[in-house]
């Protein structure tokens, strides 16, 4: 197994801490507080560290993965896999923890089930799909949302009614930008959904 591959692996493996910290933190488990009792007030911190260390390496393998020519179907298929588990793991918790709205999170996890759609009826006509910068930008708002709401948790010091103003502000800029690149991308690629005679 190559060192991109090795790193989409990595980035799954960390789901599970992550979702641990977040949600054992937030509803304060037995016994989670007996393993983190000294520091329990900071698990959210640390979940947030986990899920930004997540989420470079999603960059980084993708990077090496082009540099040194090391694309597998492996990587293909685990790599967008592995994203969208962290993300909508993460979106998940933070409905559980009231911290973001459930229908932001099913028109979020619809965009991710029509576009995988798409791919799968694009890679039986052999059409190979590149991804957008509407798709980039939604990743990158998606994934600040995320650790934005992570912070919004009335510990941290710098919080203010000027933070969730922000926190509330990324969250519908990435809001949008997943309808616009699902339509931009369903509108580039329609072909692929045209009958064939």
């Amino acid at each position: 197994m190559n060192l991109p591959n090795k790193l989409t692996v990595f980035r799954m493996v960390l789901i599970l801490p992550f979702v641990l910290l977040l949600l054992g933190g937030y509803h304060e488990w037995g016994w989670f507080k007996a393993v983190f009792g000294g520091i329990l007030e900071y698990t959210d911190y640390i979940a947030l560290a986990v899920f930004v260390i997540a989420s470079l390496t999603d960059m980084l393998d993708g990077k090496i993965a082009r540099k040194y020519n090391l694309i597998t179907n492996f990587g293909k298929f685990m790599d967008p896999l592995a994203d969208k588990l962290l993300v909508c793991s993460a979106m998940i918790c933070l409905v559980e923890m009231k911290r973001l709205a459930a229908w932001i999170v099913i028109v979020i996890i619809s965009r991710e089930f029509i576009i995988s759609g798409f791919r799968l009826v694009a890679a039986d006509k052999g059409v190979v799909i590149a991804a957008s910068y509407w798709g980039k930008f939604k990743t990158t708002f998606q994934m600040l949302m995320i650790c934005l709401l992570i912070l919004d948790n009335g510990r941290f010091p710098a919080q203010s009614g000027g933070f969730q103003i922000l926190a509330g502000a990324v969250t519908w800029i990435a809001l949008i930008l997943t309808v616009v690149s699902l339509i931009d991308y369903i509108w580039k690629n329609r072909s692929v959904m045209a009958e064939e005679k």
